[in-house]
């Protein structure tokens, strides 16, 4: 029997399933951090400050930058942020 085609196959799916898992973290991800770290929940911790989240959400394009100050003197009035 010829095993040279069966080498072939194994390293296929190896890398065809890392692919999927790269493809998998980005897509997930959301936030400023890679790999679903992010302010929408998927992946963290839940310990980023409000201040962390919208900095983030600026950084990224969600929001304009009348928005960022706007939401930044909210929280600054309700004691949230800086």
């Amino acid at each position: 029997m010829d095993w040279t085609f069966s080498f072939w196959i194994f390293p296929l799916l190896c890398m065809v399933f890392m692919v999927f898992m790269l493809i998998m973290m980005f897509r997930h991800g959301g936030g400023c951090m890679p790999f679903g770290i992010g302010h929408r929940g998927r992946g963290g911790n839940g310990s980023e400050t409000p201040q962390q989240i919208l900095n983030c959400r600026y950084a990224s394009g969600e929001i304009t930058k009348e928005q960022y100050e706007a939401m930044r003197r909210d929280m600054s009035q309700l004691g949230m942020g800086a």
